[in-house]
């Protein structure tokens, strides 16, 4: 399996590149964030995913290997394909896709063509489960500061991520500072 190139970008066309590796030409679907950074001509290193179908090979190109592991989870869901998951890393930046994951808010997920109501809670229902194959320090971020500060608290006190989520879930929007917050959090905690 093809995972990661590095060549030479031989052309640019709005949703993939073709990058030139020892005189091979390889068609790249890329995020447009990612295409516009880059130049015909231009040295480039990508990880890759390679997609086998019956009748079709597609290559998919990222910049870091975290877009492209998550974009491999987004293909574990079912009714999410390339194009639906490259439309979602798309849409929002991948800590925000996180954040919402961890909120259960499938909103972000409404603007991605050909991603409905249904698909989106099912694709936040079925991440959530998911995101614990991220370490611990990437589903921090998607975080407020203080509420990652709350998490690190609840957690050295040996409640489960699950249950330290929903319990920030539950807190009032008007609820300021740690303390405050930690206190909120261990009403609900102890219900």
């Amino acid at each position: 399996m093809i995972t990661y190139l590095k060549g030479t970008i031989l052309a640019k066309q709005p949703k993939f590149i073709i990058l030139l590796v020892n005189n091979i030409g390889y068609k790249i679907f890329v995020l447009q964030a990612f295409l516009k950074k880059i130049k015909l001509n231009q040295e480039l290193e990508l990880y890759a995913h390679l997609r086998h179908t019956e009748d079709n090979m597609s290559l998919f190109g990222f910049a870091s290997q975290e877009e492209l592991r998550f974009f491999e989870l987004l293909l574990t869901i079912s009714g999410v394909g390339p194009k639906s998951a490259l439309g979602i890393l798309e849409a929002a930046k991948l800590t925000d896709v996180k954040k919402a994951v961890l909120r259960d808010d499938p909103s972000i997920l409404y603007k991605v063509s050909g991603i409905g109501k249904k698909t989106a809670e099912r694709i936040v229902v079925e991440l959530k489960n998911k995101l614990d194959l991220f370490p611990a320090t990437e589903k921090q971020i998607a975080l407020d500061d203080s509420d990652s500060e709350v998490f690190d608290a609840l957690v050295s006190l040996g409640y489960a991520d699950t249950d330290i989520r929903q319990a920030l879930k539950q807190l009032p929007a008007d609820t300021a500072g740690v303390e405050a917050k930690i206190k909120s959090a261990l009403k609900f905690l102890r219900k």
